[in-house]
């Protein structure tokens, strides 16, 4: 019998909604995005996400059932994203998401949204099965992940200051490149030469899997800086291109050493920086170099997005992990909770 999932993404600035059928099947997937509105502060601002969340949910909402075809009526559950996030914005989808549950008598099921992320790649490729190891890298994580099963997820390594598209937005603003930095910041390093500047590619002692990403960017703001003092000329698709370079061989080195020591055999990419074309061609490079087969989800899918939600709601409902509606949004969740 098919499983049809109402899913809820509202954990930074995009207010999203799908219906997901039996897990991996997306009968529609709706996103209302805020980059328009934050372009002018440089970035998200909380309170406005939050706002906006709260003006665009029914519309989003709605405009899921319809694509769908079907109604409420027609749902087996509602699966939510509680954390983590921005917690005012994660209240706006996790109250509403309550609402529907109780109102309509359907299981309300709690989702970890960097298991979302993971799990972006159940949908795009059916065939792709547990386990493998995916690096998850976004503008609020960076994470090197095992996923054993469908449920249960072990971080083998992350992050010990900026995530990687955390330090793509910084080096973008120190371009003056604007917001989004990231996709801008890429679009700068086509025109670039990757090897004209050599800057840091930090490894650390205590886990090889881990990364830091300070380093590199201090490197460049001292360039900048430097320059700048001498009056010197700066080709800044040089430095784009060239930093660029140095976090996505920490991020593909990292990943792929983490499949290798641990005896898998695929590797996969999930989160914003995910759709960077640079990381995906050279972990394409990396994972063919050491026999690994290579996934990775559209553009869509990679930003935060609710088919995802419903892909990990799924399973989440097949192994009745349900919340009742004490349910709360929750800034940080370890991935394992």
């Amino acid at each position: 019998m098919d499983t049809l999932i109402l899913a809820i993404e509202s954990s930074c600035d995009e207010t999203a909604a799908a219906v997901v059928k039996n897990g991996r099947q997306v009968l529609s997937n709706v996103i209302n995005s805020q980059i328009d509105i934050h372009t002018r502060y440089g970035g998200v601002v909380p309170e406005i996400a939050s706002r906006n969340h709260i003006k665009n949910i029914d519309a989003v909402v709605d405009g899921a059932l319809t694509d769908a075809g079907c109604t409420f009526n027609d749902l087996d559950a509602i699966a939510v994203t509680y954390g983590p996030g921005l917690v005012g914005a994660l209240l706006v989808g996790v109250s509403y998401a309550k609402g529907l549950s109780y109102a309509l008598h359907k299981p309300l099921i709690p989702v970890h949204h960097i298991k979302g992320h993971i799990m972006a790649n159940f949908i795009a490729h059916p065939e792709l099965e547990p386990p493998f190891v995916c690096l998850v890298a976004s503008g609020g994580h960076s994470h090197i992940v095992l996923a054993e099963d469908y449920l249960n997820f072990k971080i083998l390594g992350r992050t010990r200051d900026d995530a990687a598209g955390e330090a793509f937005d910084k080096i973008a603003r120190v371009l003056s490149l604007g917001y989004p930095g990231g996709p801008k910041l890429e679009a700068l390093a086509k025109d670039g030469n990757a090897e004209a500047l050599e800057f840091p590619r930090v490894s650390m002692k205590d886990n090889e899997f881990d990364f830091s990403f300070s380093g590199v960017k201090t490197a460049v703001i001292n360039y900048m800086h430097k320059a700048e003092q001498k009056n010197s000329a700066v080709n800044k698709a040089d430095v784009a291109a060239s930093f660029q370079a140095a976090v996505t061989d920490v991020l593909c080195k990292h990943t792929t050493m983490a499949a290798v020591k641990n005896g898998v055999q695929t590797v996969a990419l999930a989160g914003g920086v995910a759709s960077n074309s640079n990381l995906r061609e050279k972990m394409l490079s990396y994972a063919d170099k050491h026999g690994l087969k290579l996934y990775y989800p559209p553009p869509v899918l990679c930003t935060d997005n609710a088919a995802m939600i419903g892909c990990a709601g799924y399973y989440e409902f097949l192994n009745g992990n349900v919340a009742d509606l004490s349910l709360n949004a929750v800034a940080s969740i370890p991935l394992s909770d």
